[in-house]
């Protein structure tokens, strides 16, 4: 597994959701803004207290999570 020190778990944080570390930003606002069609450059001016390396970690730590997990999709 990929290191992800950008990354923390607290049960007293946001519900214990991924977050970027030593925020309330969840790994999952982060990827639901970029899949939302914004960029790298939108999240720095709305979060001006992440850096790019911060989101680019969100990034991969989602992905390595939707490659350790079998999901069922139903066809439409």
């Amino acid at each position: 597994m990929e290191p992800f020190d950008r990354i923390s778990q607290d049960p007293e944080v946001m519900g214990g959701k991924a977050c970027i570390r030593g925020t309330r930003v969840t790994v999952g606002t982060i990827v639901g803004q970029i899949g939302a069609g914004h960029t790298i450059e939108d999240l720095l001016a709305d979060y001006p207290y992440l850096s790019r390396e911060d989101i680019l970690q969100a990034l991969r730590y989602a992905s390595w999570l939707a490659n350790e997990r079998e999901t069922l999709i139903a066809n439409a």
